[in-house]
């Protein structure tokens, strides 16, 4: 796979309106949201003029291309570069659970699928599973079945509930929950398919499954006295 990347958006919780019609202009149907809270001390507010506010994290789904007109537009139409406004990022996928999802995540956006990252050769990967809230033992179980470590769980709220219905004929609830799992990279494709099959798109828990290259680990000592 080539040239597909999760994007983060960090900003104030009072630009969450503006960036929601950002992300349907440019045809984003996927995203999800997530609560929290600046860490900047006083005096770097106090040197940026600007208060201690909560933070809004959008994760969404770009390729290449579409990233590279979203980047001229953050600047142009939200005014990303002023103090405080927020920071954008992007991520490369390593590989998605499935084309059918593939197709969903990145639906109106020119897709260009080869081999898996150039970052393949990483020894470790981070797995992320977004699923219907309740379902997080389902996953976990399937996960564990193919020999996964523990993950980690964080609650957001999604968009494309009805791109969902329409594109996967199933219907998807706005809670979501975000389970991380590192995982060996030899292990990686084993979990995915297991969580694919207990827990994917057709079930109730209508889970996606994506993969992030790690680059490097430290306290990973389960999975290192293995090795």
């Amino acid at each position: 796979m080539n040239a597909v990347y999760l994007l983060g958006i960090i900003t104030n919780r009072g630009m969450r309106e503006k960036f929601i019609q950002f992300f349907k202009l440019h045809n984003i149907h996927i995203t999800l949201t997530v609560l929290g809270e600046g860490t900047a001390s006083s005096a770097v507010l106090d040197y940026l003029g600007i208060e201690a506010t909560g933070k809004t994290l959008y994760f969404s789904f770009v390729t290449w291309d579409t990233w590279k007109l979203l980047k001229k537009e953050l600047y142009s139409q939200v005014k990303i570069d002023i103090p405080g406004r927020g920071i954008a990022f992007l991520i490369p996928l390593s590989s998605v659970g499935g084309k059918k999802t593939l197709q969903y995540l990145f639906v109106g956006q020119e897709l260009s699928i080869k081999e898996e990252s150039t970052l393949q050769n990483t020894e470790y990967e981070l797995l992320i599973t977004i699923a219907n809230a309740g379902y997080i033992e389902t996953i976990m179980d399937a996960a564990r079945s193919a020999n996964a470590p523990g993950g980690t769980v964080i609650h957001a709220k999604g968009t494309g509930v009805e791109h969902a219905k329409r594109f996967l004929g199933i219907s998807l609830a706005e809670e979501k929950e975000m389970i991380f799992i590192v995982v060996r990279t030899q292990q990686k494709n084993t979990i995915m398919r297991a969580i694919m099959e207990h827990a994917g798109p057709q079930s109730p828990a209508g889970g996606i499954t994506f993969s992030l290259p790690v680059t490097s680990t430290a306290g990973l000592r389960m999975l290192e006295e293995d090795l």
